[in-house]
């Protein structure tokens, strides 16, 4: 009985996942738009109180790090909180350095105060180059000691430095950053690199500890979307993210090869994969990741700032590209991106990418989808007959079962074969979702006429457009067997909802959608014209064998 009662309830089931799944992917988008990206707003203007309130935090229990073991959390968290405000002073420019990919300006504490982009794609929406990080945000390279009386002389004592400007733009250069305190003097020796990285060794004499940071992530507001926070590469590849406002409580890891602040395109980063690291990872004001690595009285490092380009960190070491991260479905987005990659090194522009690779995935899919379409289709050819088994034996729901299942088995029809292909090819669609929601790649790429940027909204709104309506011709042409109004209205819905949320994501991905929707629309018409044909072919063979009774 309970197998007769599963297969009635089986139609229903099927229904049921097909409806959540479309409202899956709706309420996705919806939290990303409606959620995140507002929520990313208000943490954006609470980072500018951050520096201030993190630094004007006194404590009196500093403990000292032995040589000999790994620093204590505790000293980290001391020291993260015993530096004075240095947002006052950070505007002296004590050093320029100019490489082919960007400007480097280093202020008169010795830190890295901004990083300007300079290849063309890189500019804002005033159409001005990108500028990595705000005045108030804490500054890559910025030392922290573990003595208090160390740490607040250091943040009144203007450094010297060995040239005011340099020119890496075609030959590596060389900074040396002096800061001579009363009880140790700190040296800094950055190489800096025509592709825009750098080499740093700091030194400290006298045994003075200290900490050094990749600074807080870059706070680009004119590509302000969810995923920000820090990215720590353990030597044996495993990842640690903390995302933005996550952080429950300090973290403490040894065996660290890169530690990255990260937001949805950009990276700052410092690496090193001959020696790992310690790192302490602390809380700001909007519980948002400061990383701070264990240096003791010296440590040599590698650092990248800028966009998380594949290619441009793949150069630098293969590894620094699990910066690049896109989430649940990373393990499929990696591999789907480097296609995205390879077709683009042949095609040369990334809108057409886009549709090859597109049209490519639903050729691939294509087994997935056609088996899940034709069954939708048979399920509706049955329908008045299971509608007439449903009435007939309304007061006994187990005789009901019975004569369902029985049809069924007779017809070879599957009442989960439509949702089974469906629910396979959601983690593809949810990867080329991130792909092409957080690659870099598509910042400045041109398509065709009015889109100019595959990374920004179409100012036009015609791909949003065109993406409802093909959304809407789809859902015509598909085979509906709900009976349900409810469920039938919110399906009806549905476009109006996906096209709202699309007028504002990048081109780039609305592009996919809508030309996934084209070819979803193309295998549709087809499979209903089979179909259609069958049907025919069979009504024309009824009559002929009816009229060949009448003639016996």
């Amino acid at each position: 009985m309970g197998l007769n009662n599963n297969t009635l309830n089986k139609e229903q089931t099927q229904k049921r996942i097909l409806l959540a799944t479309a409202l899956s992917f709706a309420f996705f988008i919806a939290y990303d738009f409606l959620y995140l990206q507002p929520k990313q707003a208000l943490v954006d203007q609470a980072n500018k109180q951050n520096a201030i309130t993190l630094e004007q935090k006194t404590s009196t229990d500093s403990n000292n790090i032995t040589s000999n073991q790994p620093p204590k959390l505790k000293s980290a968290t001391t020291t993260a909180k015993t530096a004075p405000n240095s947002t006052v002073a950070s505007s002296a420019i004590a050093s320029t350095i100019e490489t082919a990919n960007n400007t480097i300006i280093i202020d008169n504490l010795g830190r890295i105060s901004q990083v300007i982009l300079k290849e063309k794609q890189y500019i804002d929406k005033e159409g001005k180059r990108i500028e990595l990080f705000t005045k108030e945000q804490l500054k890559p390279l910025e030392v922290r000691f573990a003595s208090t009386e160390i740490n607040n002389e250091a943040f009144k004592t203007n450094i010297s430095v060995s040239s005011n400007k340099l020119d890496a733009t075609k030959q590596i250069q060389t900074l040396t950053i002096t800061q001579k305190l009363t009880d140790t003097t700190l040296t800094k020796v950055l190489k800096f690199y025509p592709d825009g990285h750098y080499d740093i060794k700091v030194s400290t004499t006298n045994g003075a500890k200290f900490f050094i940071t990749p600074g807080y992530r870059p706070n680009v507001l004119a590509d302000m979307y969810a995923d920000h926070g820090a990215l720590l590469v353990l030597n044996d590849g495993t990842l640690n993210i903390i995302e933005d406002e996550d952080m429950d409580k300090p973290v403490e890891l040894i065996g660290v090869n890169v530690a990255a602040a990260f937001d949805r395109y950009y990276t700052t980063t410092l690496y090193n994969f001959k020696k790992s690291m310690a790192v302490s990872v602390m809380m700001d004001s909007t519980k948002s990741p400061n990383i701070f690595i264990h240096a003791d009285t010296d440590i040599q490092l590698s650092g990248y700032m800028g966009p998380k380009e594949h290619k441009a960190l793949a150069a630098l070491d293969p590894r620094l590209t699990n910066i690049i991260e896109y989430g649940w479905f990373t393990f499929i987005a990696k591999p789907m991106f480097l296609m995205l990659q390879f077709i683009h090194d042949y095609v040369g522009n990334w809108g057409w990418t886009i549709v090859f690779v597109t049209i490519l995935i639903k050729l691939i899919l294509f087994p997935l989808s056609h088996k899940g379409m034709v069954s939708m289709n048979r399920l509706k050819e049955l329908a008045p007959k299971v509608k007439a088994i449903q009435e007939k034996y309304k007061d006994d729901k187990q005789k009901a079962s019975m004569h369902m299942m029985e049809l069924y088995k007779k017809e070879g029809a599957n009442p989960m074969g439509g949702c089974l292909p469906v629910l396979l090819q959601i983690p593809v669609f949810f990867s080329i979702y991130r792909v092409l929601l957080n690659s870099i790649e598509l910042k400045g790429a041109e398509w065709i006429l009015w889109i100019h940027d595959l990374a920004e909204m179409d100012p036009y709104f015609v791909l949003p457009i065109l993406m409802g309506a093909t959304m809407f011709l789809q859902q015509k042409i598909t085979p509906n067997t709900m009976t349900d109004p409810m469920q039938q209205k919110m399906f009806q819905f549905l476009p109006v909802v996906f096209t709202f949320f699309f007028l504002w994501f990048p081109a780039g991905l609305t592009l996919y959608w809508f030309i996934n929707n084209l070819f979803t629309i193309g295998q549709q018409y087809y499979v209903n014209t089979i179909f259609e044909k069958a049907k025919i072919e069979r009504h024309e063979k009824h009559l002929e064998q009816k009229k060949s009774h009448k003639k016996k």
